[in-house]
């Protein structure tokens, strides 16, 4: 069972999706049952993934599997090829952990085609999967173009009033960046048979990292790679189509893109834009952090101005994730290991805000901050656990948030990015203030509204939604190394490859230019 693990974890959701398609349509309760049960069987099928020390002790990828898919001749060939180290393995688990919740906040906010939602609920789940396992690079362009199908029904069809508006942005965002992606995929794929890789290696990004593509052209690649992720991310100016898709998408949908689909962005970076264009990293870096600390800065501050308290979690995001682009190009292992715990932190903590913004929808049908106040004297459970994920947003120490965001700036300021690091720290600050100015205007306070006066408190299903979340918050803020031991390894691999490649850059550039100097004075 092993040895096809992986396969096994991502294609199960699809055995679900089939026996849902042959239920009855009406048979809402049964169909929800049997998808929150193919999602926690699928949560089981990965946990020995996350118990396995081999990702302490070794670097490499694990749980490979490989096998030849799609040849043409002698022009095209693609591989399954899949598997898993420390940086792919605590996004896995994070997929595979979600979806129940996500799954389970749907019990009473989805009241219709609840067979269509959750099949493609499970159409996103395996493309999800897939898309982290991918070690070929067409493979996992495949994974990618396949989750926005049903994020786009998902947003489109169950969404709020302007749904048609956002899942049309949302798409056309996407899409746009991904064709640019696949134009830079081909391209290294006929660069690599030039420069001699075996045909049968298709499309093999351990094989593509060991290509020596000359500067100018990793300038073009590495742009497009990084247009198409920086989408996903999303960052600072690209970042227009997340609070529209946030605030329209029902609440599982809201909290899946959140908590795992802006990961995809980072996680690209990570996998596939840093290792396989090293020297153009180097020519980015500045520009990039430069938009990540922007990002940083102006979505806290967009966040203060919201009147709706899902687009304020929405625009939060892509303040956090600015701070995880920071972590990610300071390209030390503080930074990265900080922006990748740094992710698992945001899809807990955002995730787990979007969940209670959903339970206030389920009980007033209205998510505007003027609405409420008081709730904490009507609410006393609710009040609980609303202000230990704020906390986890702001980052208090001994929550998920402070860990991250502490690597990423020591990480940041270690590096050549010690300037961008001193502005990225407002964000911190910002962070307390639109946080806890939220907390304050929809909890404290008298209850002025009569609506708010007989709300009920969370409901066992609900508080069960929040436990697992309200356990990885202090987990992970208490004791990171269970999350950091299994990282770090194939993290430092990456950095001393990469650095090494920028390095030999930098001497033949040197070089270059003292034979060019010499050639001049002669």
């Amino acid at each position: 069972m092993t040895d096809h693990l992986l396969s096994l974890m991502t294609f199960f959701p699809l055995v679900g999706m089939l026996i849902i398609l042959f239920l009855p349509r009406e048979a809402d309760r049964l169909i929800k049952t049997v998808t929150l049960i193919i999602t926690i069987i699928v949560f089981f099928i990965s946990l020995p993934l996350a118990f396995d020390d081999v990702f302490v002790t070794s670097s490499a990828m694990h749980y490979t599997e490989f096998a030849n898919w799609i040849s043409i001749g002698q022009y095209f060939q693609m591989n399954y090829n899949v598997g898993i180290d420390g940086i792919s393995l605590w996004l896995v688990m994070l997929t595979t952990f979600i979806m129940p919740i996500a799954i389970l906040s749907t019990w009473h906010a989805i009241d219709k085609n609840t067979k269509g939602f959750m099949a493609l609920a499970l159409l996103l789940e395996t493309g999800m999967l897939g898309a982290f396992i991918s070690l070929d690079l067409f493979l996992f362009y495949i994974f990618w173009e396949l989750m926005l199908v049903p994020m786009y029904f998902m947003i489109g069809i169950w969404g709020g009033k302007n749904r048609i508006y956002a899942a049309v942005k949302f798409f056309i965002f996407t899409a746009v960046g991904s064709l640019l992606m696949l134009v830079a995929i081909i391209y290294v794929y006929y660069f690599s048979v030039k420069a001699g890789v075996p045909f049968e290696n298709g499309f093999s990004v351990a094989h593509f990292a060991q290509l020596d593509i000359p500067a100018h052209l990793q300038t073009w690649l590495f742009a497009a790679f990084a247009f198409s992720f920086a989408i996903k991310v999303p960052m600072f100016p690209v970042h227009t189509w997340l609070p529209d898709a946030h605030t329209e998408a029902p609440t599982a949908g809201s909290v899946i893109l959140a908590a795992i689909l802006l990961k995809m962005g980072t996680y690209g970076y990570i996998r596939f834009a840093i290792p396989l264009f090293p020297v153009a990293t180097m020519q980015f870096t500045p520009f990039l952090a430069f938009l990540a600390v922007v990002g940083i800065i102006y979505g806290a501050l967009v966040a203060m101005m919201q009147d709706d308290v899902k687009r304020l979690v929405a625009y939060s995001s892509v303040s956090h994730l600015g701070f995880v682009m920071l972590g990610v190009f300071a390209m030390n292992l503080q930074g990265l290991s900080g922006g990748l715990l740094q992710m698992i932190s945001h899809g807990i903590t955002t995730g787990a805000l979007f969940l209670i913004v959903g339970f206030l929808y389920e009980r007033r049908h209205t998510r505007l901050i003027v609405e409420f106040g008081g709730l904490s004297k009507v609410m006393p459970v609710f009040a609980v656990v609303f202000m230990i994920v704020t906390f986890s947003s702001i980052g208090l120490p001994g929550t998920n948030g402070f860990v991250g965001e502490f690597l990423i700036l020591v990480g940041a300021f270690e590096s050549e990015l010690r300037v961008f690091a001193v502005f990225a720290t407002t964000g911190v600050v910002l962070a307390a203030v639109y946080m806890l100015w939220m907390f304050q205007r929809v909890m404290m306070g008298k209850v002025t509204n009569p609506k708010n006066e007989n709300l009920k408190d969370l409901s066992a299903r609900e508080l069960a939604i929040m436990m697992p979340l309200l356990i990885f918050i202090f987990w992970i803020g208490i004791y990171p190394n269970t999350f950091l031991d299994k990282m770090n390894p194939a993290l430092d691999n990456m950095i001393q490859q990469v650095k090494g490649k920028q390095q030999i850059a930098m001497m033949v550039e040197d070089m270059d230019q003292t034979v060019t100097q010499i050639t001049v004075n002669d």
